[in-house]
């Protein structure tokens, strides 16, 4: 006889939630925290309050950290170095793997095909059943040049060596030999590389970095080339070797040096880096200097003529990667070769994943660098998609950002697609439509710094709709269409546009007006703004690459806000400005400014510890007993940009240049943001917002803004409208690239493109006022935009 129990939990199967006890990351105030494993939760709060503190610096970063330490020594001193995060207990941690916005590697050989391994696939496919066969997979590579080899061939076989004489043993590569795979060459004006008029240590070399107080004097001296005579009194010889010279050993004051020609170095140095990677002062001499234009020998394409030359069923390897993604992928979906069939399937769910995504209008030979922050994360997703990986945790910033309405419902099914595959989903977001598809919803603030970092909620959509917090009140907030538009002053005119998709655009945009221009991801927006306006006179464009910094540059130096402030504490105490610089005279000697000491130890983790002598405030002793208005300059950077406003707004601390900038700062939302927080701990939205605020102290007639809702939370949308009003009312016009229908629904005209993405877009499909879009409902955006304002 036997009796049926009621079966058991398993103890492994208890383990269905990660608990945080007492976060203090950042702003955290010990957050204690119980998130559903296998769920789709969702962070919300204003922009500040501690998302990315949770999420990233606290949960992902205690992941990723107790990772590396399951590799050896030797491995993880290739690593970063991951600090421990500021909590008392987490359990629960799965792997974290990491989706963010950053942009993809500025490497100018790094395309979308060999980011996302489609590349790979092709060239197996060429070197399989290419006509004629011109050699392996490396021969359809543009990185791998052909290489010729004579001499003796070693072997080893069976514990023997074996040695093979060889006379002219080719490797065959698929790189252009012109552009060495780059497709594009430069020429180089050398007016702009050196001034003939003066001698080289009178500075006649222009290029940045080439200075003749350090060693570049002592190197063009040792190496024979006169430094008192004019340049343009060279013999022939000696300018040969000033622009051209050959790498050579040279000994200075008994030291072993190189030599090499200006041209070389600069080609090395230089201009194989990414136009976009670089320094805003060197990116401004290459773009007076260089001229790049396609490959003639390759026409763009970066391969050889040889790789070019085998084709399948008519099409060469560079045809296809310049093929859009969805076109791509109906030409390999008609190819039936059982010989490849496994390569021909994984190939076809990669290009599938593409459009799915909603990247299918990108082209493989797209470079990387050109991506925006939602295409790349989304170009990442990807790899994710088609992972045998289960029970991992996926942390994405903002997915939808850079997503018209359209493309946001795309992204939802995929979010819910790696939540059913079994995994844990946690999302920062801003956006009500993702915000809705949450299984589970943390909500933090109540507002934004030292006003925020606390749990306001936690629970399901529905509860969050009837909770008192600022995102539950705004959640079901929608714009409506203004009763009146603004008369436009003027026309800026754009005619036979036809950069990437666009399709010879002829269109007026309206002057003096608040303009928007919108159309689903990849319709052309950018290519039309970018491309026809941004590089007028008069034209101030705020986009979205990254701010160059380190961890020494704070709002207050980027912002030129420091130079003000130290200049009254100077005034205010009879003492030299340099004084308040923590990068001058006036940096802790023992941090030399840092506020912390770093500690390196090998092939160890590097360890962070604040510096003792100055507790982290980076100034010497005797330089914080100069004050000015009972306060001394590290209290002032303590200081958020709220506080800093009435501080220095009125009374003793009295200083008008600096109070502009502040209300700049708070005119864009980022009242919360301490003057000395290192930029590497902004977000994006964050960055873009202070790029915002110091550009509006520039003389611009037009600005344009790309995207300016990123990383806003919905109630500071309001904010940001009453800014963008604010502007136009000055007399400026404001060009705005933007998704969110309470931006359009705000304009006073709208230009719409489309009617699709790639090559199904880059066509005007309307213009008017956002009332005439939403009667008509004739575009997608139209559709959205009507069911957005209730119409």
């Amino acid at each position: 006889m036997t009796t049926h129990r009621p079966p058991t939990v398993h103890p492994a199967d208890a383990h269905d939630l990660i608990r945080v006890r007492g976060a203090r990351e950042n702003t955290l105030r010990d957050i204690d925290l119980d998130l559903p494993k296998r769920r789709l939760t969702v962070f919300t709060g204003v922009s500040g309050s501690g998302k990315s503190s949770l999420v990233f610096a606290t949960l992902a970063a205690e992941s990723q950290r107790m990772i590396n330490e399951t590799y050896s020594a030797f491995l993880q001193g290739f690593m970063p170095s991951l600090a421990r995060p500021d909590v008392d207990r987490l359990e629960g941690l799965t792997t974290a793997i990491i989706v963010d916005q950053e942009r993809m590697g500025a490497n100018p050989r790094s395309t979308v095909g060999t980011a996302a391994d489609a590349n790979a696939m092709l060239r197996i496919l060429f070197s399989r059943l290419g006509e004629p066969h011109v050699g392996p997979p490396t021969a359809f590579a543009f990185n791998v040049p052909t290489r010729v080899a004579s001499g003796v061939l070693k072997t080893d076989k069976g514990g023997r060596q074996e040695r093979t004489v060889v006379r002219g043993a080719v490797y065959q590569g698929g790189m252009c030999p012109r552009c060495e795979g780059i497709g594009a060459v430069n020429d180089i004006d050398l007016t702009a590389v050196y001034d003939g008029s003066r001698s080289l240590a009178e500075g006649a070399l222009l290029v940045p970095g080439y200075s003749m107080d350090g060693w570049y004097g002592r190197i063009f001296g040792g190496a024979g080339l006169p430094m008192d005579v004019p340049v343009a009194d060279f013999t022939a010889r000696q300018l040969d070797k000033l622009l051209y010279g050959a790498a050579e050993k040279i000994r200075v004051d008994g030291v072993n040096l190189t030599y090499e020609g200006v041209v070389p170095r600069m080609q090395r140095s230089i201009l194989s880096k990414d136009l976009e990677a670089m320094q805003p002062h060197v990116r401004r001499f290459v773009e007076r200097a260089v001229t790049f234009t396609a490959c003639p020998d390759c026409g763009g394409t970066r391969l050889s003529a040889e790789a070019r030359s085998s084709t399948i069923r008519g099409r060469s390897i560079a045809d296809l990667c310049a093929l859009q993604i969805t076109d791509l992928a109906a030409w390999v979906g008609e190819l039936d070769e059982p010989s490849v069939a496994p390569l021909l399937a994984g190939l076809r769910h990669l290009l599938d994943s593409f459009t799915e995504i909603g990247l299918g209008y990108l082209s493989l030979d797209r470079p990387a660098g050109t991506l925006s922050g939602g295409e790349a994360q989304r170009t990442k997703m990807i790899r994710h998609l088609g992972s045998s990986l289960t029970d991992v945790t996926y942390v994405f910033d903002e997915p939808t950002i850079g997503l018209h309405p359209h493309d946001i419902q795309q992204m939802n099914r995929l979010l819910l697609q790696l939540r059913d595959k079994g995994n844990t989903v946690l999302v920062v977001e801003h956006k009500p439509e993702t915000i809705a598809i949450a299984d589970h919803v943390v909500d933090l603030g109540p507002g934004a710094g030292s006003d925020g970092g606390t749990v306001c909620y936690q629970g399901t959509v529905e509860g969050l709709r009837t909770s008192d917090t600022v995102t539950g009140r705004h959640l079901d907030d929608r714009a409506t269409l203004k009763d009146s538009v603004r008369t436009p002053t003027g026309a800026l005119a754009i005619r036979g546009a036809s950069t990437h998709n666009l399709r010879s655009v002829d269109v007026d945009l309206p002057l003096g007006v608040l303009c928007v221009v919108t159309g689903v991801a990849g319709s052309g927006k950018s290519s039309l703004v970018h491309g026809s306006v941004a590089r007028r006179e008069g034209v101030v464009v705020v986009d979205q690459s990254a701010i160059k910094g380190s961890r020494r540059s704070n709002p207050a130096t980027y912002t030129g806000l420091l130079e003000p402030i130290r200049k009254a504490f100077a005034k205010a105490n009879g003492v030299k400005p340099a004084l308040f610089s923590s990068n001058s005279e006036g940096a802790c000697p023992a941090c030399n400014g840092a506020g912390v000491i770093v500690t390196e130890l090998g092939i160890m983790a590097t360890v962070e510890s604040t510096c003792e002598e100055c507790e982290g405030r980076r100034f010497q002793a005797s330089v914080l007993e100069h004050t000015l208005g009972g306060r001394n300059i590290a209290e002032v950077l303590a200081m958020s940009v709220t506080e800093a406003a009435e501080f220095l707004g009125a009374g003793e601390a009295r200083t008008p240049a600096a109070h502009a900038v502040l209300m700049r700062l708070a005119d864009v939302g980022l009242g919360y943001v301490r003057l000395g927080q290192p930029l590497t701990t902004l977000s994006g939205g964050e960055r873009q917002r202070l790029k915002l605020a110091t550009q509006m102290a520039e003389k611009g007639e037009v600005y344009v803004l790309d995207e300016p809702t990123t990383g806003l939370h919905l109630a500071d949308v309001a904010n940001l409208l009453g800014l963008l009003d604010r502007l136009v009312d000055a007399g400026r016009s404001v060009i705005v690239i933007e998704h969110h229908q309470a931006v359009m629904a705000h304009a006073d005209w709208i230009v719409d493109l489309g009617p699709g993405a790639g090559h199904d877009g880059g066509r005007v499909v309307f213009e008017g006022t956002p009332a005439t879009l939403v009667a008509a409902r004739s575009t997608l955006t139209g559709e959205h935009l009507a069911a957005y304002v209730g119409a």
